[in-house]
């Protein structure tokens, strides 16, 4: 059987919607009684989409909230145009109570992805807004592939993949069942842990040549690049950008003071744990807290104990901070291990949620 290339399979996967030109613009969604205006994002609208989503996140997670700085920030990056990638519904009243965006990744590594985001307002759930929501985000995820596609035709084989994928807390049954009437498939499951810290964290030795540094901003780029490679074989893991990065890392939530790096005798950065504080979620979690963002090991340093090491210097930076827990998300099947050693350092898993994703 003849192996089809990666433009083959997106348009297959479009079907009828491969039939207009690949650039162009993608149909509203049909006013309903419910919803009667839907429109394309502008800069505005960042407080109409973070309020769809904050009314979502207080039933569908209510232990964490998205910040109004993170749906900002998607406004400044150079890879996301609100205007073709998201589409928000307005109700009868004139308030948001929809949006749904597809952000196609920058990077070019053999693979393209394609991230889903959105919500509804819990009032109005069950009305098949969320069905219509997903439907145009799967037709503009796949308009991204194609073009994608198209311009990386020269090098693309059939060896390139393409994907959408989605995320949804492990209770939103209806978001998992209308995704899976579109074609995608869970494929894998993230775990939230806590850890209380009045637990005391225990001092662990670093190896010889190793120490354990706080966290400085002239090592954002060394940084970023040991991320991408110590996350390199995990799952879903394409290369961070400069631009994402350095919004992160550059934000009012990251906290180098409490984040920690161990690096080795020449100065390189061999581990990495990254955190951040939110203090807007406190009451909703019923704790002061950090979140542990990023925890790696570059793949050279892996099976030195570095993991433990450079969690505990940050736990231990946070136990003194004054924080009363610490908390993390887990990919359940790592190939680290991880949830086995966070167990050990103290965590204990509470939520969890579900990767769903549409191989192409």
């Amino acid at each position: 059987m003849t192996e089809t290339s990666l433009i083959e399979r997106i348009t297959a996967a479009r079907g009828a919607d491969a039939a207009g030109a690949a650039t162009g613009e993608l149909p509203l969604l049909p006013p309903t009684g419910d919803v009667p205006v839907w429109r394309m994002a502008t800069p505005d609208d960042v407080d109409a989409i973070h309020g769809v989503l904050a009314a979502a996140d207080r039933v569908d997670h209510p232990t964490w909230t998205t910040p109004r700085e993170e749906v900002a920030d998607t406004f400044d990056l150079p890879h996301i145009d609100h205007t073709r990638d998201t589409i928000i519904g307005f109700g009868v009243d004139g308030e948001p109570v929809a949006f749904g965006s597809a952000f196609l990744h920058p990077s070019r590594q053999g693979k393209l992805t394609v991230n889903l985001g959105g919500a509804v307002v819990p009032a109005l759930r069950r009305h098949g807004i969320g069905a219509r929501v997903y439907g145009w985000q799967l037709s503009r995820a796949l308009q991204q592939l194609a073009e994608a596609a198209s311009a990386v035709a020269d090098t693309a084989d059939t060896t390139w993949s393409a994907e959408v994928k989605s995320y949804a807390e492990e209770t939103d049954l209806g978001s998992r069942r209308i995704a899976e009437g579109l074609g995608f498939r869970a494929e894998r499951w993230f775990s939230s842990m806590v850890r209380d810290q009045s637990e005391p964290v225990g001092a662990l030795t670093p190896p010889a040549g190793m120490c354990v540094v706080p966290y400085t901003h002239d090592r954002d780029d060394d940084a970023r690049q040991a991320r991408n490679d110590a996350f390199r074989d995990h799952w879903g893991s394409l290369d961070s950008q400069p631009e994402t990065w350095a919004k992160f890392v550059g934000g009012e939530f990251f906290c180098p003071d409490l984040s920690r790096l161990v690096v080795d005798a020449d100065g390189a950065i061999a581990a990495f744990c990254l955190v951040s504080v939110n203090e807007d979620d406190w009451a909703t979690l019923g704790a002061s807290h950090a979140y542990i963002d990023l925890i790696g090991v570059v793949r050279e340093h892996r099976r030195r104990g570095l993991a433990p090491l450079v969690i505990s210097g940050a736990l231990q930076a946070i136990a003194d901070a004054g924080l009363a827990k610490a908390v993390l998300d887990v990919d359940t099947a790592s190939p680290t291990g991880a949830n086995t050693l966070y167990e050990r350092l103290g965590f204990v898993a509470t939520e969890r949620s579900v990767a769903l994703v549409k191989k192409i």
